[in-house]
């Protein structure tokens, strides 16, 4: 089976737009909540689209350093919802 770069193409552009969907979703449960969880998880799940987002642009263009990009956005990511989720549950960050 050969590789077809126009569905290939077609395939990033669309999940580029899901993707970019799913965020716009997840933005409306960050300002309206109702609980802090909620937004929360919202801001966590923002910050994994924004992964996705930066590999697909990576794909898209073939250029590696979105790949890079979007490491360092996940660790960034990981490391805000740890102290988010631990500033609500105790109220303080560093002790």
């Amino acid at each position: 089976m050969s590789e077809d770069p126009a569905f290939l193409e077609w395939t990033v552009r669309a999940a580029l737009i899901l993707v970019a969907g799913l965020c716009v979703l997840c933005s409306y449960r960050v300002i309206r909540g109702p609980t802090t969880p909620d937004r929360v998880v919202a801001l966590d799940a923002i910050a994994t689209n924004v992964v996705a987002i930066a590999v697909l642009f990576a794909l898209q263009t073939g250029r590696g350093l979105f790949v890079t990009v979007s490491l360092v956005l996940a660790i960034i990511g990981f490391i805000a919802t740890v102290v988010v989720a631990k500033f609500v549950t105790e109220g303080e960050i560093i002790e």
